[in-house]
């Protein structure tokens, strides 16, 4: 969302006031190429940064580690989140990031994240039972009562709660992860994963009743597999990135 906030977790750190830290083991056997891009036509005024590597050798089976970015916004009415699709070969899924903007009122985090792997069609192997249950919480993260509670952990968080202040911030944005560093989900041929996005409806002769949601959905999603892997989708432009 365009704003810092501390993460305390295993794999990645951001400390005060501006130190972004991440410690994903990166194999490569040959050679290793890191960039950094600037979108914006303004100048950096400055940036400093400390890659550190070893220089040995890697096992003919070790897998390389992938990174994918997307974004729904908005999600269109009724259509889940994909997170990751297309993957073709075999590895495992390590983590998750989600930047998630709710523009309705009411409880946001209903839906499931669902892993669609080796195979599987209309059903996932692995089917979560609400977002907060995912990234580690519980009862629509709220406490105490009447407020979000933010936590950082080592394998999973929610430390980023943006509050609407009645003026020109008129939505609520969220940042959570989850690191799947000791359970890491294994494929063997492919995967896709989703997540809907869903809320509640007013009820109807006693009935609760689900609200599809059209919320601004960005995600990271982070995975090892054996070469080759499947063209990625193109990154949007300067203004498909911009939090507005």
């Amino acid at each position: 969302w365009g704003e810092r906030c501390n993460v305390s977790s295993l794999v990645v750190a951001v400390n005060p006031a501006g130190g972004f830290n991440c410690y994903w083991e990166m194999p490569f056997r040959t050679r290793a190429r890191i960039t950094v891009e600037n979108l914006s036509p303004d100048p950096v005024p400055a940036l400093y940064y400390q890659v550190d590597y070893t220089l040995t050798d890697v096992p003919d089976d070790c897998a390389y580690l992938h990174t994918q970015w997307r974004r729904s916004n908005p999600l269109p009415y009724q259509e889940v989140h994909t997170l990751l699709e297309g993957v073709r070969g075999q590895g495992h899924y390590v983590g998750t990031y989600v930047a998630w903007g709710s523009n309705n009122n009411g409880w946001w985090g209903e839906g499931e994240i669902k892993f669609f792997m080796d195979g599987d069609r209309e059903w996932p192997t692995i089917c979560g039972t609400g977002t907060e249950d995912y990234f580690g919480g519980a009862w629509n993260f709220e406490h105490p009562p009447g407020e979000y509670g933010v936590y950082s952990t080592p394998f999973l968080g929610l430390p980023q709660v943006i509050k609407p202040d009645g003026l020109y911030r008129s939505q609520g944005r969220f940042g959570m992860y989850r690191w799947h560093v000791m359970d890491p989900i294994r494929f063997a041929e492919n995967l896709r994963v989703t997540i809907q996005a869903l809320g509640w409806r007013s009820s109807l002769e006693d009935q609760r009743r689900y609200l599809p949601l059209q919320d601004d959905i960005a995600s990271t999603a982070f995975w090892y597999q054996t070469e080759p892997h499947a063209p990625f989708p193109p990154i949007p432009g300067l203004n498909g990135l911009e939090v507005v």
